[in-house]
């Protein structure tokens, strides 16, 4: 149970920490009108990502006893999160133009999230082979991994919001920039590890 808590945790952090349109809007968003507004859109995963996830565990259901379909759903997704670890380990920091500075609303955060083809590429090609382990286990592990990783996700959009708020100089410091390179290490050794158990549910 634990390990799926930590699986959750693992790729919930480099997610939310990652540059992309949410991120963006949390952070223009504690620029321009204050705290609150940032951490409202750090929400918006929590409401867009649900008829994802439910979409997610019919797919882990139905293709628990299909190991070499899983397989396959492995090895794509270890290559969208080698990816992704690779963009985290060429992260500089963010710099941001004042033309981005433009009032949002949480239905501009919850748009960019349903926009962004990243949670869809996530959750078929790591949620679901990731659910469809956890489902083996225990129900109760689907719930403690999505537990983890939606606590990584928007806890950590939540600090940028905080940290924001308190310094610019946030967005280009060395703390961030150092974070965000070791979480992209951390997802390609996960990368590596989903790698490795898609060539076992394909035989090898």
């Amino acid at each position: 149970m634990i390990d799926f808590l930590a699986i959750g945790i693992i790729l919930g952090l480099p997610a939310g920490l990652a540059p992309g349109p949410v991120l963006t809007l949390v952070i223009t968003e504690t620029l321009a009108h204050g705290l609150t507004a940032g951490v409202k859109i750090a929400l918006a995963p929590l409401i867009t990502d649900l008829p994802l996830i439910i979409a997610t565990l019919f797919v882990a259901a139905s293709l628990a006893e299909y190991s070499h379909i899983l397989g396959v759903i492995s090895l794509v997704g270890s290559l969208f999160i080698l990816f992704l670890g690779y963009k985290n380990i060429r992260f500089t920091g963010l710099r941001l133009g004042s033309d981005q500075r433009q009032p949002r609303s949480l239905l501009k955060g919850v748009m960019a999230n349903i926009l962004n083809p990243y949670p869809y590429l996530f959750w078929f090609g790591v949620g679901a082979p990731t659910m469809a382990k956890a489902i083996q286990v225990d129900v109760a592990a689907v719930l403690v991994f999505l537990g983890g990783f939606y606590a990584a996700l928007v806890g950590s959009k939540v600090l940028v919001a905080l940290a924001v708020d308190k310094s610019r100089s946030f967005l280009t410091g060395k703390t961030y920039i150092y974070t965000s390179r070791f979480l992209g290490l951390v997802l390609c050794l996960f990368a590596l590890s989903l790698f490795r158990d898609g060539l076992k549910l394909l035989g090898f």
